[in-house]
């Protein structure tokens, strides 16, 4: 279609929200797209099948480009458009399938992080001392239900420049009771010796168990590994990409480079080059690991869960428009 339809108010305020990153967290960004998929149906005015289609594609296209790292983002637009797949239908039966496919997503969400935290809280006990990096809701949800089973945990949390969002993950560890270190990104070779599990989320997993998360994971994971300490990477499974062998096929996001410096303070220093590179790939061999809703797996085998989930064939519905 050479002209796709404009997409839902709602959709492009979501997009643009995701995109700026005021909703953040892989888990954030698939429930509000999903949300804005629900508005879109709900208040379509298509005359016909195909028209309601359209709309729904093109709302899918226009969240989908706003953030190409985060694989949670394609995979809950895979999971609500796939209902329009079953059958011709007219528009209310179309709309009504893609309504009960959000709301059943977002419940599975929910849920999903729940099931993770309780398994990943197994990792840990009394007296343990879990570095963070960046902010993962995974990774929270892991901590949190440790705490609330009894284990007296403490925690030494990465601030994360630029956008320093171990600021969010200190602010809710703390509202959970749990002691809190806030280090800089560059003190934390220092304090590796003094903990006892690197606890990481991930925006999106390859198939051969790589993982993509904030950029200074891999580093980072690099020197927990010479210390010996144990690198836990907590992820849903709407985080896992099967089109991706290797983690270095993905797309890595390059971010505004006022993040990094603001035009004054850049023209005052002289001509330089700044990059602002969103997220790296920390391999398979770096990672203990791969904490899920469906259990715990070595990186290496997680591409057997990406089948049992996804199969051999992942359609990108949006790719219609």
């Amino acid at each position: 279609m050479s002209n796709p339809p404009e997409p839902h108010r709602e959709v492009r305020e979501t997009a643009r929200r995701i995109a700026e990153m005021d909703v953040r967290g892989a888990a954030a960004i698939a429930d509000a797209a999903a949300a804005a998929l629900g508005v879109q149906a709900a208040e379509s005015g298509a005359a016909s099948p195909q028209a309601f289609r359209a709309e729904l594609y093109a709302a899918a296209r226009e969240l989908h480009d706003t953030r190409p790292t985060a694989v949670s983002l394609p995979n809950a637009l895979r999971y609500v458009l796939s209902g329009l797949n079953d059958g011709d239908g007219d528009v209310e039966t179309l709309r009504r399938t893609v309504e009960r496919r959000v709301a059943r997503f977002r419940a599975d969400l929910d849920a999903a992080r729940d099931r993770l935290g309780g398994i990943g809280a197994g990792r840990f006990t009394d007296g343990d001392v879990v570095m963070t990096h960046c902010h993962s809701t995974d990774a929270v949800a892991c901590i949190e239900h440790a705490v609330e089973s009894g284990v007296d945990l403490e925690a030494v949390v990465k601030e994360t420049r630029p956008r320093n969002q171990g600021h969010v993950t200190a602010r809710q560890l703390r509202e959970l009771g749990v002691p809190v270190t806030l280090i800089v990104d560059n003190a934390a070779h220092r304090f590796m010796n003094d903990v006892d599990h690197l606890l990481v989320g991930a925006d999106s997993i390859a198939a051969d168990g790589s993982v993509i998360n904030k950029i200074g994971t891999a580093g980072l994971a690099v020197s927990a590994r010479d210390r010996g300490t144990p690198i836990i990477v907590a992820a849903q499974s709407i985080k896992l990409d099967p089109q991706t062998l290797t983690g270095e096929a993905v797309t890595i996001e390059e971010r505004d480079l006022e993040e990094v410096i603001d035009a004054e303070t850049r023209g005052e220093i002289g001509e330089i080059e700044v990059a602002n590179p969103a997220f790296d790939v920390t391999p398979p061999r770096h990672v203990d690991a791969i904490v899920t809703e469906h259990g715990q797996f070595p990186p290496e085998s997680v591409v057997v869960l990406m089948r049992e989930l996804f199969g051999n064939g992942v359609p990108e519905p949006w790719e219609k428009i």
